[in-house]
Parts: structure tokens; sequence; C-alpha cells
């Protein structure tokens, strides 16, 4: 059994709840708990409410390797309603936010209610308080751990920058200093509880049921990272960062550029990770049990930039100057901003106006974005307008094709006209524009584990909809995304098998995982349905299906061509098991155990003889979480 520990804000206290063992067989941990508990919550009609509504949980769940020497499973994951897409929003956080909570002996943190000023959680153990954070209003991130370090120099803590004070809807939740959960603005939705930071210190451990067999698969995982050369060649994300990719996009086309009017930028060699290391001698960091150390800090202290905020600062708002990359990297995480929604904000206004940006302009918006103020009123306003996301932005200025988006959350800087994969990914992923719930690029870019024609549709709905269940295993496992461009579900089911003590045939296999992958994923597309979303939503912008992207002789970049994404997207809708619509459909839901159909309060209808299905009822059990 479990515990969950429940923090209402208004009330100022929180309460232990237990965690059945079949909830964690069926959803694991993390990102799969996340949504669980978005659907069950012990607060009626939570998921139907607005993001602003404090009766809607901002949820931080641990995994079952979170806390274990399993490689890069020190993650945790954060999930809510995103402020940016009005649907199902989640973030993975790095450090060591999710090891100081099992160590306290928490598999989640789920926060409800609202605090009548800035307040803070701190977590020691079984010691639960919510503080006056008042006087850290305002402050800079660095600041804020600055100060809480002084009272809590161990542990783990995260915090929200003047962004979320200040109704940034791409704000973004910081940890332990330089990790973050960027995306879907669920640094707003803490804000809007008057939520400043959590911190937790734990000093319990993780029981081990087989400490041999974890030993033994802990090494299986590592000898394969150790081969990757994605992970850890010479080019590699333990050399340079993600920023190594840099390079690699702009060769193959795929580099937004001019907010994805291009798809190649003239200037890229005098800015790829290479030329960045050369110029800032940066030392490598990571979360404690990651082998990759993939975190860059230079030679002054400023984070390195990820590929995303490299080239989202760099080639997608035309600017070739590098420092100009590391300020407005290091003022997003300064300020907690998403540097992938920040950046598309300001591609798509340089596109409306035609301006050309100075480099103390994108600063100063980039303040104002956070902020609300700036040199005049015309630019704080500006900024408060770029704050609310590209989408608002250009539906305000009647120009909704500029916003470069799916489902309201901006795409990362991969083109999908490169990659049909991606292009397909990009449209059905739940969370809007993340190329991460499936990671198309292995398989088309980096050709791992099987090579794919990136320029076909063919094979592409299966391999999506394969891809994302076992990256939605990996995220509720709690392991880093990338480990699986060296490592798979199988390798780490063994970890779980010997971490959980479930026999590898009776819930401890790779087949069980799987099936939890694709139950986490079903849960997710029914709660984006219950808020709305269609086949509709589905989609990507139009330029993508009518320009071209700046090919070569060798490598042409066409538009991608619609008919066949439609014949994919419905090829997807088959093998995901849902309807023509996208919808989902009662006999999925059924096989794969979760309530039909959902309700406004998260959980199955009641039928005639007052049973829901699966023994649920409309009332949640008190003090419990209903499976």
């Amino acid at each position: 059994m479990g515990r969950v520990l429940r923090v209402d804000l208004d009330r100022r206290r929180g309460e232990v709840l237990p965690l059945p063992e079949s909830v964690r067989r069926e959803y694991l941990g993390g990102r799969g708990l996340a949504g669980y508990f978005l659907r069950h919550s012990a607060v009626s009609a939570c998921y139907a409410l607005p993001c602003d509504d404090p009766d809607l949980p901002l949820v931080i769940a641990a995994g079952p390797l979170t806390g274990t020497d399993a490689p890069a499973s020190s993650r945790c994951h954060i999930a809510s309603r995103s402020p940016m897409t009005r649907a199902f929003g989640d973030a993975s956080l790095g450090g060591r936010l999710g090891i100081e909570l099992k160590h306290a002996g928490y598999d989640a943190l789920v926060i409800t209610g609202r605090a009548n000023r800035l307040s803070g959680i701190e977590i020691d153990d079984g010691a639960v308080r919510v503080t006056d954070a008042t006087a850290l209003s305002g402050l800079p991130v660095p600041d804020v751990f600055s100060r809480l370090r002084e009272a809590r120099p161990s542990g783990a803590i995260a915090c929200t920058g003047p962004a979320a004070e200040n109704g940034c809807r791409f704000a973004s939740i910081m940890a332990d200093a330089y990790h973050s959960a960027a995306r879907c603005g669920l640094g707003l939705v803490a804000g809007m509880r008057n939520l400043k930071y959590v911190a937790v210190r734990g000093t319990g451990s993780v029981p081990v049921a087989d400490p041999a067999g974890l030993k033994s698969a802990c090494e299986d995982i590592l000898r394969l990272v150790n081969a990757s050369p994605a992970l850890t060649g010479g080019y590699g994300f333990s050399r340079y960062g993600t920023a190594s990719l840099f390079d690699l996009m702009d060769s193959r086309r795929m580099m937004p550029t001019d907010n994805f009017r291009r798809t190649h930028f003239e200037h890229a060699g005098g800015l790829g990770a290479h030329a960045l290391a050369a110029r800032y001698h940066p030392v490598r960091r990571g979360s404690p049990t990651c082998p990759v150390q993939c975190k860059g800090i230079a030679g002054d202290g400023r984070p390195m930039p990820e590929y995303e905020a490299l080239c989202g600062f760099s080639a997608l708002i035309g600017n070739a100057m590098p420092e100009l990359v590391m300020r407005a990297n290091d003022f997003c995480a300064c300020l907690g901003l998403d540097p992938v929604s920040a950046s598309s904000a300001l591609a798509c206004h340089r596109e409306l106006t035609g301006c050309e940006y100075e480099p103390d302009q994108v600063l100063a918006l980039l303040l104002g974005m956070a902020t609300g103020s700036g040199p005049n009123k015309s630019e704080a306003r500006l900024g408060r307008e770029l704050g609310q996301g590209a989408m608002r932005y250009a539906e305000d200025q009647d120009r909704p094709e500029l916003a470069m988006h799916v489902k309201g959350l901006d795409l990362p800087p991969f083109d999908p006209r490169g990659g049909y994969g991606l292009a397909l990914a990009y449209a059905v992923s739940t969370q809007g524009g993340s190329h991460l719930r499936a990671n198309p690029l292995s398989h088309e870019v980096l050709r791992k584990p099987v090579a794919t024609d990136r320029f076909s549709f063919s094979g592409k709905a299966r391999m999506v909809r394969n891809a994302e269940d076992a990256h939605a295993v990996a995220e509720s496992l709690t392991v880093c995304r990338h480990m699986l461009l060296a490592a798979g579900v199988e390798e780490y089911a063994k970890a779980y098998a010997a971490v959980t003590g479930l026999p590898p045939r009776d819930g401890g296999g790779a087949a069980d995982l799987l099936l939890a992958g694709e139950r986490i994923c079903y849960q997710e597309r029914m709660l984006n349905t219950h808020n709305g979303m269609t086949a509709s939503d589905d989609d990507l912008p139009e330029r993508f299906f009518t320009e071209a992207g700046s090919g070569t002789p060798e490598i042409p970049v066409p538009p991608v061509p619609r008919a066949e994404f439609l014949a994919a997207r419905a090829a997807y809708y088959r093998v995901r098991g849902l309807d023509e619509n996208g919808l989902p459909r009662r006999e999925t839901a059924e096989r794969l155990h979760l309530p039909w159909p959902l309700n406004a309060h998260g959980a199955a209808l009641e039928e005639p003889d007052g049973q829901g299905r699966q023994g649920q009822g409309k009332g949640q059990g008190k003090g419990r979480w209903r499976g």
C-alpha cells in the first residue's frame, strides 16, 4: 500500500491517504498517477473546473523506481489542467524532488485550495507545514533558491518565478537551480493558488524486493547507455547536452527558421553545440541517478541552453548572436518562463509585424512576459500580450495562422515537414505541441532502434502508437525519456520487477508495463475528450500543408501531403482504439479497466442498480482514492 500526501492550501494542512496496490500496478506512478488523481479526486467535478479553480488539483508524482539506483530514475511528474490548452497538461521534472518525496514516504503530493497569501509547502518526513512566502514575492528564481537554502541547506526545492505570480500562461516550475518543468504553464497553476515553492526533505529509503536483480538490471541498462552514440558518443548528450542536435537538425533541413517559414538557418555554424562549448566552457551536470548528465553550466554560472532554447532564440527569431541566446535562456530560467513558448511568441510577433529584434528588445519583451513591465507603456503592454502565448496573441491580432501550435501548446523547434512520423505525433499528442510523447526523431533522424523513411507515412501510425505507450511507461516509472534511445521497456521492466517484487509474468513484465502505458495514454485521451477535444484538435498549422521547407536537390522538403496525413491519422485512431472522430470507445476503455463513460466527476457513471463499473460509483470514498 502506497501513500499520498494531500495538502489543502485553504486550510493550511495536509492529510495522508492510502494508495491501493492495484492503482500502483495499473498506473505505475509519475505521469500515470498524476492523470489518475485528476480523474479520481476526492473533490467532485475536479477536471471540468477552470485552471484557476482552487478545487482543481496540482499533482506532483514520483514513480516506483524513484529513489532507487535505477539509472535516470530520479525524476517526478507534475500535472494539472493546462492554462495553455485547457486540457491535460503535464511536465517532467529532474533534480531531487522525486527522490526526497519518496524518501519522505510518499508516492505523490496532491495540492488543492488557494492560500490567502503567497505560501510555501515544507515537508520533512511526516511533518508538513504551509508557510508564509510573501518575502519571496517578485524575486527571480536564483534568489528564491538562495534564501530558502539558508534555512534548508539539504533536501529538494521547487519554486516558481515572477512569471507565475504575474499571470504568464507559460510560467514554469524550477527545481534545484537548473531543472525545469517548463511546458504547459504549470507554474501559472501554482501561481493561481498562491503557491511559491515546495521543499521536501526525506530521511527514509525505498524498499527493494530483489537487490541483486536490481543490480543486474542496472548493469544491463548502463551497458546499453554506454554503447549509445546519441547519449554517450563523442558528439552525444553527455558531452554537449541536447544542443548536440542543433547542427543535425539544420543539416537535415528540419530547423525551424523565421517562425517555421524556412527550415535552414544560414548562421547555424556559429551557434552549434561545439561552438558554444568552445566559447562558454561548460561543466556537465544532471539529475542524481543519471549516467548521461546532459545539463550544462557555463563557466560564468549561467545555464547552457537546451536544443529547444538554442534554436528558439536563434533561428526561430532570426538571431545569429550566441550571447543573446545565452542571455535569453538565462532570463527564462530566472523569470520562470518556458523558453519554447516564449521564443514562439517572439517569432509570431516578428512575422506579424515584420520587425527585426535588437538584443535589448528581446530581453525587455521576456521581462514583460514575466512581469508585465517594460521600458515604456507600449513595450509593457506588448509583453503582457505575448505572455498569454502565441495562439491567443495571434487570435487577438486576427492572424491565427501565424501561431505555430497544436491544441494551444507551441511546437518545439523540430520542423514536421522533415519527418512525417513527427507530423503525426505532434497532431495526436495528448499534451499538445510536443515531440516527446512519441519522439519519432529517434527513428526518422537518429535511425534508432529501427530506421524508417522520414518522408513517408507508411507504418507511422503504429510506430507513433507504440512509442507513445513506451514513453508513457518511462514517464510513469519517472525515468528520463532519453534513456529510450538506448535501453527499452524490457530492460526497465527487469528493474521494476526487482524493486516491486512482482513476477515478470504476473505484473512485472514488459507486456504488463506496456499495457499500463496504453491505459495511461487512453486515460489522457478521455480527459481531453471530457474537455471538448475532437479530431479537429488533432491537426497541424496550415503552413505545413501549403508551404515547402528549405530543401536542396539532395534533400527536398515539400509540404506535408494533407490527404496522406489524414489517412495516417485515421489509421492511428484505429490502432489506438478510438472512433473515426478520435473519441474514446467504450470497448477499449473497458478492456483497459477505465471508467465508462467519464462523467464530470472523473469517475464511472452509476449504473441503474447504483453500482458503478468496476465497483466505482459517483461518490468518492472519504480519505481514500477510488480505483
